[in-house]
């Protein structure tokens, strides 16, 4: 199996689904209109790693790799093409990466069990995300090093989530019953808002 990413620009954010349709059209030979950002990353992530195949066109990119050295690239690649002005589509997780809109901390990362790591990542990413928790993908996170992170795992009936306050040293723990609420708590740590802490009865350790 390879595994594949596709870079191209878009001026405004798009859904994942309208991001699967584009990769199937561009594979069908349509191209997106030419933007110089493509052979910049292009050029940027081959001077990287000189293993992935990317194959390159006036207005997208295709980088193919495989799945030993995928979640390296990966994590180069979705820095590159947010430097470079495109979106980053992940047709293997189905999730688009869009420049925006982020949340308040530049520094921030997303970490997933299933080996996706980005800095920075826009608001969609980390909601669509948040659905593809499974036991192929048993943990999602975001963590600002040195201060505090929010931490979630499937359980039975609902999710554990995790606050650390690094400063302080104390973990807080709950249950989320549904998808809807977690992804509130994770919108609201990643703007800055904890309101969530007063929202809902954890256990601090």
């Amino acid at each position: 199996m390879r595994f594949e990413l596709v870079v191209w620009h878009e001026p405004k954010p798009i859904t994942r689904e309208r991001a699967a349709e584009l990769r199937r059209r561009f594979a069908d030979g349509e191209d997106a209109t030419p933007h110089p950002g493509v052979a910049a990353f292009a050029e940027a992530l081959s001077a990287l790693f000189p293993e992935p195949k990317v194959r390159i066109h006036p207005g997208h990119a295709v980088v193919t790799m495989a799945p030993e050295i995928a979640d390296a690239v990966s994590t180069e690649a979705y820095s590159l093409a947010r430097k470079h002005g495109l979106v980053c589509y992940d047709p293997v997780r189905d999730l688009v990466h869009n420049l925006e809109p982020v949340g308040v901390h530049p520094d921030m990362q997303l970490r997933t069990g299933d080996g996706l790591m980005i800095t920075n990542p826009d608001l969609t990413l980390v909601n669509d995300a948040l659905a593809t928790l499974s036991p192929h993908n048993p943990f999602l996170a975001l963590v600002n090093f040195g201060r505090h992170f929010l931490q979630v795992s499937p359980e039975p009936g609902g999710y554990e989530l995790e606050y650390r306050d690094s400063v302080t040293g104390r973990m807080h723990r709950t249950t989320v019953a549904d998808l809807a609420e977690l992804r509130r708590c994770f919108a609201e740590y990643a703007t800055g808002d904890h309101a969530f802490l007063g929202r809902h009865t954890w256990t601090i350790t």
